[in-house]
């Protein structure tokens, strides 16, 4: 990736602040509860949801495995339908195709739609840096554009403002970009979309260039895929003459039939609804209809790395419906800044580490941003174990080891801050492998249970700050089997 916001401090510290300001709990309790709720009803519609969710895991598994194949085949149908492909292998490459292809129309502004991988990489910043002006068209995108802020969720940007907060953006800042917010606008939700929809239609009209994301490609024919609510989408992706589409690698599937699976368990886990209004499909370009020039470039940007890993691997399922923020206790508190990346909840702290590598005090702590609880594994639509991958990320800051950087197998140093977690850890495996100094230290624990601590001194001493020591038994396990024969003679 590109980088982690600049000057954006460990989860933990970010996450301190962002607990003590009310307002934005009090956004994200309300937005996340609803959305949650609305989700739970309807999947609850679906009688197969068991099956569709296990569907949509293994035809991921199954074209992460044979990426290089269809990689290629995606080249070729998005080729022979009249598209021009380009490779990216990192977030400057991207970038630098992207903008040339811009330049190279003789334009200075562009629409965009579907913004999370160009975010991922930058790309405003390196369009602006050329003289280029990028303009947001999703309703959440260009409220966090407008405030020139960061997103903080992943299907709904703009979930830590509140209308209120929004009216004063679109008043203040709407007329530096383009028409001004109508005079007395209020909070109103339907005066703030007339209000947004006035002043993106002008840009929508004018714009010869789009550049879009993409939900899926489909290898077998090189469609590319758009599911949105608003419309901009559909506005961006055949109103310009030139389309660019920055698309990650992993959003492909081989074929329509694959497609049918996402395009029911996407829209119910992402806005709780049976099919999203506006579904957008292109293949190339064609002669009369929607942009004479279609560019997609396929970005790799640590993926190839995190497909090396046979555990951290099944984040690269992730279809960004954003369920498991939905869900989480730590990102309903904290919120999706915290996390230092475009990808914020529970994947996020599993993806961006992967992406980005744990070099940086955010990308090490980020695996640490979870109770473990389960609920977002519970929710996945593809059923990415994020607890499992979050336990894998935590041995890496660790204890360091064996990893892919930028295609090369290296041996990452363990993160600094974690020698007492490591001694512990090196400790317990001694102790387990040694059942005799096992056995002594759990009757030694037994016979001065009244005299330990409620606390931990030291280091321990955080983790006990919300937790509870566990209570020493009195008496052993092992030496309770031995005295009552496993129970059989009536003790319990």
């Amino acid at each position: 990736m590109s980088g982690t916001y600049l000057g954006m401090p460990a989860f933990p510290e970010a996450a301190r602040a962002a607990v003590r300001d009310e307002t934005l709990r009090g956004n994200l309790r309300h937005a996340t509860h609803t959305i949650r709720a609305k989700r739970a009803g309807a999947v609850a519609e679906v009688p197969d949801w068991a099956a569709l969710r296990e569907a949509g895991k293994r035809i991921k598994d199954h074209t992460l495995r044979h990426l290089d194949r269809y990689l290629v085949q995606v080249e070729e149908s998005v080729t022979a339908a009249g598209g021009l492909v380009h490779w990216a292998a990192d977030a400057d490459e991207a970038n630098r195709i992207v903008t040339r292809l811009v330049e190279e129309t003789g334009e200075s502004e562009v629409v965009k739609v579907k913004s999370m991988a160009t975010q991922e990489i930058g790309l405003n910043e390196a369009l602006e840096a050329a003289g280029i002006r990028a303009y947001e068209t999703d309703l959440a995108e260009l409220i966090v554009q407008l405030g020139r802020d960061r997103p903080s969720h992943i299907l709904v940007p703009a979930i830590h403002r509140n209308r209120g907060e929004i009216r004063d953006i679109f008043r203040s800042e709407m007329g530096e970009w383009g028409r001004p917010a109508p005079d007395g606008l209020t909070d109103t939700p339907a005066e703030l979309a007339e209000a947004a929809r006035l002043h993106l239609r002008e840009k929508f009209l004018r714009a010869k260039v789009g550049i879009s994301g993409a939900n899926f490609v489909v290898a077998e024919t090189g469609t590319l895929v758009v599911v949105e609510s608003e419309g901009n989408g559909r506005m961006c992706l055949t109103l310009p003459e030139t389309l660019i589409s920055v698309v990650g690698i992993e959003k492909i599937v081989p074929t329509w039939r694959d497609l049918e699976v996402f395009l029911q368990t996407l829209p119910r886990s992402s806005t709780a609804e049976r099919m999203n209004p506006y579904t957008s499909m292109w293949t190339g370009t064609t002669d009369g209809d929607g942009p004479r020039t279609f560019h997609l470039v396929l970005l790799d940007n640590g993926r190839t790395d995190t497909l090396a890993d046979e555990v951290g691997r099944q984040a690269l399922r992730c279809i960004r419906c954003s369920a498991c923020l939905n869900v989480c206790p730590v990102y309903e508190r904290a919120g999706g800044h915290a996390y230092g990346s475009v990808y914020p909840g529970p994947i996020g702290a599993i993806l961006s580490p992967q992406l980005r590598g744990t070099g940086s005090a955010v990308d090490a702590s980020l695996p640490y941003a979870s109770s473990l609880c389960g609920a977002c594994y519970e929710v996945c639509p593809v059923a990415i174990d994020i607890p499992e991958v979050l336990v894998h990320l935590r041995e890496r800051v660790v204890q360091g080891g064996p990893a892919t950087r930028h295609g090369n197998r290296v041996v990452l140093k363990p993160a600094k801050g974690h020698a007492a977690e490591r001694a512990a850890m090196r400790a317990a495996r001694w102790a387990f492998t040694h059942p005799g100094a096992l056995r002594a230290g759990q009757r030694l624990a037994s016979r001065t249970c009244r005299f330990l601590p409620r606390t931990l001194p030291g280091p321990g001493r955080a983790w006990t700050g919300s937790r509870d020591l566990p209570e020493v038994p009195s008496e052993p396990f092992r030496d309770w089997w031995q005295r009552t024969r496993g129970g059989r003679d009536g003790t319990k």
